[in-house]
């Protein structure tokens, strides 16, 4: 829902509202109901406005409230937004709207930045005091709404995605080091506050950031799951079967929540277990004439390009309003090239293109979606989960390592050049680093908590906000839900490992789901086409990396790239990601967005 900007002078200046404009402008596709920019003094606001609750212009945003001296741009949604406006309207607040932003307003002037804690939602936040010149940023606790931050001794800029910020111009975009590593080990994923570029980094997923007039700052998070088994006293000493219970009513309130809208929402159905859990309940709850969407491509390399029979399966047995979506081969490179424009980050998962084409095409019927991402991270449905059972505490980092980093960080000196590699495994220590905090009573609940605070935030996640919004879709995922992720880490991690992973969901679905479709292989979107670098796509690759721009850059050392364009399926990182597909996409961002 929407796309945010701002601009916060710290060196006596007014606020560059053009650059705030350009920013806002840039971010259309995420919002294309609206638009509004705001400033006072040193401090501009702009907002792309998507029309999700109270469709009228009373919930326009910027949104001013100057008895209560606050203006506020939000992205995302508060599903608790109308209980939470009769606990303030019960201290005494009045509401001219019945939008859920006008209820962050109210929130904030109440509570203040601890407001977040009280927020059932998805969201990114920017509030500007007026009578102090603070400015407040927040983020939700998953990361699920991006905020990026370009800043200086004279000014920060923030913006829902990375290109907005680009647009305002005076932007560092030398290739950060430490993020290249971690792209190059964790499969383009980089995690925390980096991004790519060096001048721009991300606020962290659960912080709230504030913003003194003098530039100083100060942030904290505010929501870290323990991944212990006495996290939820009221769930001590359940059976297998209680837990099964559990899980499920979480699962249920959190797939209701997310029905809170005043326009139509459908479901992305996959036929996988997640996405068909969601309809089975939407079902249960008496959803009736529920929009469904699958997609499907056109087999190659003796792969199978749709998994149409189980999502038709699924929308027979509930009833619903089944869309099936079947992409020609032809519209598979344009489309990858408009996913990676819509990327405000690289991301190798051929996923990206399956959403934006699917996104494109679901927004004709629907603006809200329900989705299936997270569960995967959140109740142990990897492959790299199981090998973790029973490790040392002590060993996490080296097992988890062996199991999902592409790359061990002696190999990069062969395809990065001297300078680009750091002197130390700056990815490594970055594993290490988090699971050795303290809390998580197993190496599996470290890496658990380490895959759902943070990597699931800067892959999935942000892999489904892009290229749904991309085209003023609204995609809401139950399973990362924080009331249910805080169930799953109190659950032992045995439930969560049987069956092959996510056990304790399949039990739970299991009243509700074929048998066929809960026990079923692991499934992704299904793109064999762009699988393998080949054709159009290989010849795409290769102009990216033999170009002008890619030979200036010398992000790798030509021999290696040369070697692999010569035998493109020669290298496969570990989790099986294509090695030339890894460095072509990256280049293919950097030049797509003129880099």
């Amino acid at each position: 829902m929407c796309g945010l900007s701002g601009e916060m002078r710290f060196d006596g200046a007014e606020a560059d509202l053009g650059a705030v404009g350009r920013m806002t402008d840039t971010m259309h596709e995420r919002g294309p109901d609206g638009s509004g920019l705001w400033s006072s003094g040193p401090v501009a606001l702009g907002h792309r406005r998507l029309k999700i609750i109270d469709l009228s212009e009373k919930a326009a945003q910027p949104m001013v409230d100057d008895e209560l001296g606050l203006t506020v741009v939000f992205n995302g949604c508060l599903y608790n937004y109308g209980e939470l406006r009769e606990e303030l309207r019960a201290a005494g607040y009045r509401f001219t709207s019945t939008s859920d932003t006008e209820v962050l307003v109210k929130a904030f002037h109440r509570w203040g930045p601890e407001c977040v804690t009280r927020f059932k939602g998805m969201f990114a936040f920017a509030v500007c005091e007026h009578d102090t010149g603070r400015l407040v940023l927040g983020r939700d606790r998953l990361g699920i709404k991006p905020l990026y931050v370009a800043e200086d001794g004279r000014r920060l800029r923030f913006a829902s995605t990375l290109p907005a910020l680009l647009a305002a111009g005076e932007v560092d975009t030398g290739i950060d080091p430490v993020a290249l590593h971690h792209y190059m080990t964790f499969h383009s994923l980089v995690p925390g506050e980096r991004t790519i570029l060096a001048g721009v980094r991300k606020l962290p997923a659960a912080t709230v950031r504030v913003i003194e007039p003098d530039g100083t700052s100060t942030g904290h998070r505010y929501w870290d799951p323990p991944y212990t088994r006495g996290a939820l006293p009221e769930h001590a000493g359940l059976s297998a079967g209680e837990w099964r219970e559990a899980v499920l009513d979480g699962l249920r309130a959190a797939v209701r929540r997310r029905m809170v809208a005043d326009v139509p929402v459908g479901v992305l159905l996959s036929g996988g277990l997640d996405s068909s859990l969601i309809v089975a309940l939407l079902a249960e709850q008496g959803q009736d004439g529920l929009a469904t969407f699958s997609i499907g491509f056109e087999p190659a390399g003796g792969e199978k390009g749709d998994e149409f029979v189980y999502s038709d399966r699924i929308a027979q047995r509930f009833g619903t309003d089944h869309h099936r979506i079947r992409i020609p081969d032809a519209r598979l490179l344009d489309g990858l090239e408009d996913a990676v424009r819509a990327m405000s980050e690289p991301m190798v998962s051929h996923d990206c293109v399956a959403f934006y084409l699917l996104s494109q095409e679901v927004a004709r019927h629907v603006k809200v979606v329900q989705s299936g991402q997270g569960a995967d991270e959140v109740f142990a449905g990897y492959g790299w989960f199981p090998p973790l059972a029973g490790v040392a505490r002590e060993r996490a980092a080296d097992v988890y390592a062996r199991e999902f980093f592409d790359r061990p960080h002696e190999e990069l000196a062969a395809i990065l050049p001297p300078g680009r590699v750091p002197e130390h495994d700056v990815s490594g220590a970055f594993v290490r680093d988090h699971l050795a905090r303290p809390g998580a009573d197993t190496a599996l609940d470290a890496v658990l908590r380490l895959e759902t605070t943070a990597m699931l935030v800067d892959d999935p996640v942000k892999r489904v906000d892009n290229m749904t919004m991309a085209h003023g879709l609204e995609a809401r995922t139950p399973f990362l839900d924080h009331e249910l992720v805080e169930l799953a880490a109190a659950c032992p991690a045995e439930l969560k490992l049987a069956h092959g992973g996510k056990g304790v969901l399949k039990d739970a679905a299991r009243r509700l789901l074929p048998a066929d479709v809960i026990d079923r292989p692991k499934g992704y979107f299904p793109v064999p086409a762009i699988r393998h670098v080949d054709g159009a796509l290989l010849d795409l690759v290769r102009d990216a990396l033999t170009s002008r721009a890619a030979r200036e850059r010398a992000l790798f050392r030509q021999d290696y790239v040369d070697r692999l364009l010569a035998d493109p399926e020669r290298d496969r990182a570990t989790t099986g990601v294509n090695t030339l597909w890894q460095l072509g996409l990256l280049e293919l961002w950097l030049q797509t967005h003129h880099l």
